[in-house]
């Protein structure tokens, strides 16, 4: 199994978060806010030169107001 952030399969999963940031309005600012963090995480974060773990991934949906099944739904889908 491949754990590179440089993945087609890591590519998907950033894309789905930030369409789902996107989808609801929220901008980097506002999201790096809900997650106590900073803007340029979130960025980094969005265009892969920051990995998130599976706790990090939670609380980004929890941020957006979506839950994890969720997320895992739409990856499931691309």
């Amino acid at each position: 199994m491949e754990k590179s952030i440089h993945s087609q399969r890591y590519a998907k999963f950033l894309h789905a978060l930030k369409a789902a940031r996107l989808e609801r309005g929220i901008t980097q600012v506002q999201l790096a806010e809900r997650l106590e963090e900073t803007q340029v995480f979130v960025s980094k974060c969005e265009r892969g030169e920051r990995r998130l773990d599976i706790i990090e991934t939670l609380c980004w949906c929890k941020a957006l107001g979506m839950s994890l099944a969720d997320l895992a739904k739409q990856l499931d889908n691309c």
